[in-house]
């Protein structure tokens, strides 16, 4: 706990996915930092006061149901952003200088379809490439093209095709779409 206390932000940071705004489908905001988004669970920590800190989720609606102050946003932020804001609205009225804390515990799942053995959804780990969802997935089927796959970012509504590559991050979120090859 010491070194959460000490350095909140770099903690939170360090376990953000390192492909969150890098790579060719440009996933998080536009600092690289990972956003958060529904499905998302966080701990987050008010130091010295045990009955504020815990594990929350993100809801459906993007938003963190959080004691005496209701629901904070937190859809398409960072989690520097959502311990700022947390900070600020306790600041109000509720607690004298309160220090806070977050980090993700778990990411939103990805979703892995067609041509692969066991299309479905599955639980994001930091440094996920396409090549690992496949195999997450029990692997391409004979029929799979597994020279190109479509993925579809959360929150968008375009796929984009994306060529099948060790080094290609997908995100938490993320819907991949593997198609049948034709000869």
């Amino acid at each position: 706990m010491l070194l959460l206390a000490l350095a909140p932000a770099a903690t939170a940071a360090a376990q953000a996915p390192s492909s969150a705004g890098n790579g060719p489908l440009g996933a998080g905001s536009a600092d690289g930092q990972y956003t958060l988004g529904p499905g998302d669970r966080l701990r987050i920590i008010v130091f010295g006061e045990e009955n504020l800190t815990g594990e929350f989720a993100v809801s459906g609606s993007g938003d963190v149901a959080f004691p005496l102050i209701g629901a904070v946003p937190a859809a398409g932020r960072s989690v520097a952003d959502l311990e700022a804001a947390i900070r600020t609205r306790l600041a109000d009225g509720y607690l004298r200088d309160p220090r806070v804390a977050a980090e993700v515990l778990t990411y939103r799942p990805f979703f892995i379809l067609g041509e692969v053995n066991k299309p479905g959804e599955y639980a994001y780990r930091n440094g996920l490439t396409i090549m690992n969802a496949v195999a997450t997935a029990g692997g391409f089927t004979y029929r799979a093209n597994q020279r190109k796959v479509l993925v579809r970012r959360a929150g968008t509504e375009k796929e984009r095709e994306i060529t099948v590559d060790a080094s290609t991050p997908i995100a938490p979120g993320d819907t991949i779409r593997v198609r049948e090859r034709f000869f």
